[in-house]
């Protein structure tokens, strides 16, 4: 069949490429109607008849299975509307509107780029030229009914599907405990081990009245928690797995297992990022329909779960940023990271007496898990440690040199910008040059015309962007400092240590003030505290920090005390020790004058050698022994001992001796 060739196909449309777009909103319109797919494919044959040879047409089908009602996702549609920019296209085929674009916007950018490189438009109908107004209009006529149609199939689905879930028969995937029937009715999952593992879980958490407490006891017992799979080759299959914190308050948070049939939770809003899942609070939920269905808990248990959990919610920082500065003694609150995890660690108070200590916890893991926490560090010397590198930073001198620093920058920012100001000068000579070009052409001349119009418009594009790398330059340029603020600054620097010593100052608006210069502490525990400071400047600086003591440590006697100990061991029993020690005024560990007991305690403790031990190394004899060498009763060696005749070493309070042997 001859089709005569339209008037508005000119040579200089058929030296170009013919583009022939071919889409299907879904993979299963592909597999089913393939008629559709057929007639797209087809038009091949009629762009042959116009007068394209087949070399030149290139056909774009990598869009198969894409929606039409945006162009983000569509590789297929940005590679065509890249290829009509470019110049290189000199007519886009598509069965029909709905089919190259569903949204006006799309719709209306393309006509756009094909009226300024002289490319047309053909559909089932025909050839437009969108340079033509009537053509121009038709197509957007065209364009406007197909996302209209869009609209009243999304409406009429939307609706359907509202309708049906405030009945409370639209089907939704069920969480782990529930199934449908054969009636799809929503019933208990028929497998026992699994309801006794959720009724285990809402028993927990009852007795516990914590998510974390919950998480921690199952894994504490070892148990496993069942997870139901719901797409994929493995569509129904049941897997054991270890609980988590999210898993739970998952499913303390879904009113299904109190028997709530609910609809509408969460809700798409549109933004300027794109589509975003919003939380919305339960008036605005569409359906809701108590005691729907069996319940694992009642519904005033749900909700008291609610309140439960909500008490327990404290003020986290899930995206990485810092917490805002709050009340209470810890300095650098809300910027320590965990040098382990790379977590930000949370803070917690210890009374000492009547002073609040802060101590920092790394309890991500605790909580997540319900495994032990990463690190617990006491806080008190940190925030000495800190606060001394702060008042270390704030004087005068430092001042100075960050103004002088200031001040060059400042220089080297001005030649930027005047860089950058050139070039938004030069790129409006252009612009200019190439607008009075086009002005001044024949309109009538279109292949001079068009080919200027597309400079212009390059020109155009180019003076847009130097000036918004001009105005990006003068949004971080850094401000001047006149000889006023140097002053201020000087007197700050000079009166900081003052108020920042300050009783009367907040310690919020301390840690205001620390949040300025400071960006984060990074804390590693090991044999000591070793600290990482970032700067706001971009420079860090690393200190280490002895471990601050425990408790019994401040009254451990210390180490020049023991080696006196075992010194005096070699040749006196603990009591005498105690007497020598006491007239040189030595004291122990808590303050106190030395006894016979604390000396035998000290003794065993550190692993020192006693007297009796000692003299048994030198060769001493016991009674026995001393006995079987001379050949004599116990009251013979004894009289020995009592007139002197043998040697002997008195080794204990409580008169026991050893003999020296026979030479």
């Amino acid at each position: 069949m001859n089709i005569p060739r339209s008037t508005k196909i000119k040579p200089s449309h058929l030296s170009r490429n013919a583009y022939l777009y071919v889409r299907q909103s879904t993979l299963r319109q592909v597999h089913e109607n393939t008629e559709s797919t057929k007639r797209q494919y087809a038009l091949k044959q009629k762009a042959i008849s116009l007068g394209w040879s087949i070399e030149s047409i290139i056909t774009i089908d990598t869009d198969l299975g894409q929606s039409g009602a945006t162009s983000i996702e569509r590789k297929g549609f940005q590679k065509l509307v890249a290829e009509v920019g470019m110049g290189k296209a000199g007519i886009v085929i598509g069965l029909e509107v709905s089919r190259l674009s569903r949204s006006s916007s799309d719709w209306s950018r393309l006509l756009e780029i094909c009226a300024i490189t002289d490319t047309l438009i053909m559909d089932e109908d025909g050839v437009y030229d969108t340079n033509d107004f009537n053509d121009r209009l038709l197509l957007g006529l065209k364009g406007t009914m197909s996302e209209a149609e869009l609209h009243f199939l999304q409406a009429r689905m939307r609706g359907g599907l509202l309708n049906k879930a405030k009945r409370g028969e639209l089907k939704r995937p069920l969480p782990i405990g529930y199934i449908y029937n054969d009636n799809d009715q929503i019933v208990f999952d028929p497998d026992i081990q699994v309801q006794q593992s959720i009724r285990l879980l809402f028993e927990t958490f009852r007795r516990v009245g914590a998510a974390w407490g919950t998480v921690r006891e199952f894994n504490k017992q070892g148990f496993k928690f069942p997870l139901r799979v719901h797409k994929g080759f493995r569509k129904g299959e049941l897997h054991w797995v270890q609980l988590v914190n999210s898993r739970t308050l998952e499913i303390l948070h879904n009113p299904c297992y109190a028997g709530v049939y609910s609809y509408g939770e969460t809700q798409i809003h549109r933004t300027v990022t794109g589509k975003k899942s919003v939380i919305m609070p339960r008036e605005e939920w569409h359906t809701f329909i108590p005691d729907s269905h069996p319940g694992y808990i009642t519904l005033e248990e749900y909700e008291r779960n609610l309140k439960i959990l909500e008490g327990n919610a404290h003020p986290r920082s899930e995206d990485g940023r810092k917490t805002p500065p709050r009340e209470g003694p810890a300095l650098i609150q809300g910027a320590v990271v965990c040098g382990i995890c790379g977590k930000r660690m949370t803070v917690r108070y210890q009374n000492n007496g009547k002073i609040l200590v802060p101590i920092y916890v790394c309890q991500n893991r605790s909580v997540e898990r319900g495994e032990k926490i990463c690190q617990s560090i006491h806080g008190a010397k940190i925030d000495e440690v800190v606060s001394k590198i702060l008042l270390e930073l704030v004087n005068p001198l430092a001042m100075e040199a960050a103004l002088e620093v200031q001040k060059e920058l400042n220089s080297r920012k001005n030649e930027v910008n005047k860089y950058y100001m050139h070039q938004v000068e030069r790129a409006r000579y252009e612009m200019e040059l190439a607008r009075r070009r086009y002005m001044g052409v024949d309109p009538d001349n279109r292949l001079v015309a068009s080919q200027l119009e597309l400079e212009w418009n390059n020109k155009l594009k180019e003076f847009e962007e130097s000036q918004e790398n001009y105005e990006k330059q003068l949004q971080i340029q850094i401000q001047a400092i006149d000889e006023k603020a140097r002053l201020d600054i000087r007197e700050l620097a000079t009166k900081f240590p003052e108020v920042w010593n300050d009783q009367n100052v907040p310690e919020r608006e301390k840690k205001r003030m620390l949040r300025c210069l400071i960006e984060d502490v990074t804390i590693v525990q090991g044999h000591d505290i070793t600290l990482s400071i970032r700067f706001k400047g971009g420079t860090s600086k690393v200190l280490t920090v002895p471990k601050p003591e425990r408790a019994w440590e401040k009254f451990v006697t210390c180490t020049e005390t023991i080696t006196e100990i075992d010194r005096l061991t070699s040749d006196h029993i603990p009591s005498e020790i105690a007497e020598i020690l006491n007239k040189k005024n030595i004291k122990s560990g808590q303050g106190k004058n030395f006894t016979k007991r604390i000396i035998e305690r000290l003794i065993r403790e550190y692993n020192i050698n006693n007297l009796y031990t000692r003299l048994r190394e030198a060769g001493f004899l016991t009674l026995p022994e001393k006995m079987q060498e001379m050949g004599y009763t116990q009251r013979k060696i004894q009289k020995f001992r009592d007139t002197g005749r043998i040697d002997y070493r008195r080794y204990n309070d409580r008169n026991d001796f050893l003999y020296e042997p026979c030479k």
